[in-house]
């Protein structure tokens, strides 16, 4: 493996590791997309092999999502359903190169990774904004009343 190879790939086990669960779920989203968008290029050039590859990789994804449900919550019922049926067309479209089948099931991912990043970001907290007191505000005596803005 040449030093850029392992550089990168220490680069993507870094992100992986460190990133906010609600970042992971999008980046398995954003991976499924590429790859779906990868083998309907690769059928569209003939290049089976390619497509089965981003089909079985897409496929992939589609039960490591499965397999993170917590089904004690009644969406997730909801997304196994609909991750079944994003499986099933992947298989289908496989079996029969169909790039029609591919575009449905990308348009599919699309909106549940925009509906999930929408959903990260308004559960995330913003951006805050606190006062620390110094001095006799913070209950010393004898100091100089300083107040110090930190955003966070």
């Amino acid at each position: 493996m040449s030093m850029n190879a392992q550089a990168y790939d220490n680069y993507k086990k870094t992100t992986v590791e460190t990133s906010s669960p609600g970042k992971l779920l999008l980046m398995l989203y954003d991976g499924a997309i590429k790859n779906i968008e990868t083998a309907i290029k690769a059928i569209e050039e003939k290049d089976i092999n390619t497509a089965h590859q981003k089909l079985i990789r897409t496929q992939d994804i589609i039960l490591e999502l499965i397999s993170s449900l917590n089904m004690d919550y009644e969406i997730s019922k909801g997304l196994f359903s609909l991750y079944e049926y994003i499986n099933h067309q992947l298989v289908q479209a496989n079996l029969k190169k169909d790039v029609n089948i591919l575009q449905e099931v990308c348009s599919l991912v699309a909106e549940l990774r925009d509906t999930w990043a929408e959903a990260i970001k308004t559960t995330t907290p913003a951006k805050t904004q606190t006062t620390v007191q110094t001095g006799s505000q913070a209950g010393v005596s004898g100091s100089p009343v300083k107040s110090l803005n930190i955003r966070g």
